[in-house]
């Protein structure tokens, strides 16, 4: 009997990794499975995953985990494709305006979907506002420069205020009950809750149309539960991962995402504006759209574009009114 070729034992060694559900998986049984499951885990999720990761969801042990999370790696099929495929997918993507002509076209017509947009800035220079704005306008239809869609509404700061949005629907000559209804507000008590309800809204978004999700503010949690330098590390990481999570939802509800985030001022700094946004590197990189917010007087905002994949930087000038937001 010939001998079979190092290519061909390579061979047969991938055949044998390939899975289909997540009971395949070395040292994954049922209990586990269905863990994995109701965390909304699927192979690729598992193939993306940490070991510890695995572990703290499955209880399986984290070498255990290496073992799967290298099956489903072995499991998985690149998928290329053309830019002009891309191209053409980029053609779904919605725009929700934000009720400033200003700062639409500083953002490239509204509040991108399938990407994140992120302001940042002190108290009192309408991140929040903007928030509340976005959450009646994406009800609208899309000629009106809405999507006709429900709203998430992620609060960690105790800053949603039904009134306002009442105040705002109204003066857009919406029906004001129908907009509350149409936004699904939920606290977030600490970090922790805050991740696990962004990972648990998949349900939610598909039962109710949800084309908006708002968290106002990313940060806050965070901030609060890692304090000093050695939980910086802990920080970044849960971070990083609860934002990677808000943009495979964007991408695959085709939704978009609005996230405000604090500031501190840096004292390195001597010249020129300390303010500097939380979050480092890790939401420096991960935001797709990154607006800085600055109170000017009486009801004026300066906005400025700090990052962009495809828009110039730049500043407008846009209104904070009781009417809402306007140029």
């Amino acid at each position: 009997m010939a001998k079979k070729s190092s290519d061909e034992e390579e061979g047969e060694g991938k055949k044998k990794l390939a899975v289909k559900d997540l009971e395949d998986l070395p040292g994954i049984g049922e209990v586990s499975a269905e863990k994995l499951r109701k965390a909304g885990y699927d192979i690729e999720k598992v193939a993306a995953s940490s070991p510890h990761e695995l572990d703290e969801i499955a209880e399986i042990g984290v070498e255990a985990a290496k073992k799967a999370i290298a099956a489903a790696k072995d499991s998985l099929v690149a998928e290329y494709e053309t830019a002009d495929k891309i191209l053409e997918r980029r053609k779904q993507v919605g725009r929700i305006t934000t009720g400033s002509k200003e700062l639409d076209a500083l953002l490239g017509g509204g509040v991108e979907t399938m990407a994140i947009t992120e302001c940042y800035g002190k108290f009192s220079s309408g991140k929040s506002q903007i928030g509340f704005q976005l959450s009646v306008n994406v009800q609208k239809p899309p000629e009106q420069g809405g999507l006709s869609g429900g709203v998430l509404f992620i609060d960690s700061e105790s800053t949603f205020r039904p009134e306002r949005v009442k105040q705002m629907a109204e003066a857009a000559g919406m029906d004001a009950d129908s907009v509350l209804k149409n936004i699904h507000v939920v606290r977030a008590f600490n970090s922790d809750h805050q991740m696990v309800l962004v990972e648990k809204a998949e349900d939610m978004i598909r039962t109710n149309n949800i084309k908006l999700i708002v968290v106002d503010s990313l940060t806050s949690h965070f901030r609060a539960d890692y304090v000093g330098r050695g939980a910086l590390g802990d920080r970044q990481q849960k971070l990083n991962k609860h934002i990677h999570t808000l943009q495979r939802l964007a991408d695959k509800f085709n939704l978009a995402v609005y996230i405000t985030n604090q500031v501190m001022d840096n004292p390195g700094i001597l010249f020129g504006d300390p303010t500097t946004p939380i979050g480092g590197h890790v939401l420096a990189h991960a935001a797709t759209y990154r607006v800085y917010l600055r109170k000017g007087k009486e009801e004026k905002r300066i906005a400025r574009l700090v990052d962009s994949p495809n828009m110039p930087e730049g500043e407008c000038v846009f209104k904070v009114t009781a009417k809402g937001i306007s140029d």
